[in-house]
Formats: C-alpha cells, sequence, structure tokens
C-alpha cells in the first residue's frame, strides 16, 4: 500500500521534509490534502483529526498513515521511514544520532516560523511587524550562525568524512539539511548570502542533494511547490537584513 502523507495544501512547510525522503527513494505516496476524490483533500485530513474511531488521533498535520497505523511529528515520521527508504544508516547508535540531528533541524524550523509570527500565529503578519523585525534581527545575527555553525562543526567532523551529516552514505538529515539551506535563502537572501563563505561544508551538501538525479526530477516537477508566504520560510523584504 502507497504510505499517506498528510499536510497542508498549497505550502512547503513542515511537509516538504518528509515529501524529499519519499521523493528521494520513489516511494509510492499520496500527497492527500493536494489529492481530489473520496477519501481525498484537506476535509479528509480534517476529519481524521477530528476522529472519535481512531486510537491515536495527531495533534497537527504533517502525519504519515502506513497502513492503520499513524506517525506525527516531521522528526518522527523520518525516524520511521529513514530504515525503510535506505535513508538512515544501518547501525542503531548512529540512527539515534541522525534523530538527534533532525530534532534540531525541528528546533531551527520554529523559530524560523517565530521570525514571522513573534507574537501569535493566531495573529495575521501585518498585526506583529514590529515585534517580526525584531525576532528576525535578533534570528539572523545569534541564531543562524548558531545553528548553522553546530551543522557545520558536525559535518566536517564525521569520521566518515564530510559528505554527510551522519554515516558514509545519504540520510533523511542530509535532504533536511538541503531544505534548510534552500528555505533560509528563500527568506533571508541577504543574509544568507553574506553568510555562504562560513558554511562550505553545509552548501557543498546542499548542492551535492540538489544533483542528486531522484531530487534534481523532483524539483522540476510540479509536485514541489513554490515558497511563497503562507508557509514556514517566507521573504519578507523589512525582515532581511545583512549580518
Amino acid at each position: 500500500m502507497a504510505y499517506e502523507l498528510y499536510y497542508w495544501d498549497g505550502i512547503q512547510g513542515r511537509g516538504e521534509f518528509v515529501r524529499l525522503a519519499l521523493e528521494e527513494a520513489q516511494a509510492d505516496y499520496v500527497d492527500v490534502a493536494r489529492q481530489s476524490g473520496p477519501a481525498m483533500g484537506t476535509g479528509a485530513m480534517l476529519d481524521l483529526m477530528k476522529s472519535k474511531r481512531e486510537p491515536h488521533i495527531p495533534f497537527a498535520p504533517p502525519f504519515l498513515k502506513d497502513g492503520e497505523l499513524i506517525v506525527s511529528h516531521v522528526a518522527n515520521i523520518l525516524s520511521y521511514l529513514g530504515p525503510k527508504l535506505g535513508l538512515a544508516p544501518e547501525d542503531e547508535k548512529l540512527r539515534c544520532v541522525a534523530n538527534g540531528l533532525q530534532l534540531t533541524i525541528t528546533d531551527l524550523v520554529a523559530e524560523v516560523h517565530d521570525t514571522h509570527h513573534p507574537i501569535a500565529t493566531s495573529l495575521y503578519y501585518e498585526d506583529q511587524k514590529e515585534a517580526a523585525k525584531a525576532r528576525s534581527a535578533a534570528f539572523i545575527s545569534e541564531r543562524i550562525p548558531k545553528f548553522l555553525g553546530y551543522f557545520e562543526q558536525v559535518l566536517q567532523q564525521n569520521p566518515e568524512g564530510p559528505n554527510h551529516i551522519v554515516g558514509d552514505a545519504l540520510s533523511y538529515v542530509d535532504l533536511s539539511l538541503f531544505q534548510v539551506i534552500e528555505g533560509l535563502r528563500y527568506a533571508f537572501p541577504k543574509a544568507m548570502k553574506a553568510y555562504a563563505a562560513d558554511y562550505p561544508g553545509l552548501i557543498a551538501l546542499h548542492d551535492a542533494v540538489t544533483g542528486r538525479p531522484n531530487i534534481t526530477a523532483y524539483l522540476q516537477s510540479d509536485r514541489r511547490l513554490a515558497f511563497n508566504e503562507d508557509g514556514i520560510f517566507r521573504h519578507y523584504p523589512e525582515l532581511d537584513l545583512a549580518p
């Protein structure tokens, strides 16, 4: 049976980290909210979340349905899928390391979201622009180098070499770091241009993932949604500052 991925239609968001793994592995999957027909569409996703029959309903998308099993949260989904898709280290200890790295990416993504919604998700961006400017300035000057510096160090200190963040082969964490660089470049192009020389390993990893045949095909397809100002990574020129 095909995997069923549930996430909001029209945005990459957190669901994109799961899509990249499924696309790289050429897994059989259905992006439920983007489909029409019986038991498809956003309505089907919301119905499942509110179900009175499912024993373990998810709090929020993204979540993955594999048969009767529902797996929620990006890092948890990728930890589950990684071994099945050949995108996780075979060594159990390294799989734990990979999960920790993915959880750190989750922390980063949450902070990216808060650059444009620092007060409340229930408010529009326009209702919190001044707070967003202050939050983004701190994020650019303090948090981007904190996170990317950490990942660069881990990459360079990988005993198997700096071609991958963990182990000696491509993992879902490599794919997620590609998405992080893509998203930050979209949201903060001035800042990322200034920082580019500081993280050569991450940039090389990003470029290597871009060149993988399955990823290249996906990026050129209509399955890859464009970044926009409804997702996690948003570009508001007034928030993009050179560090």
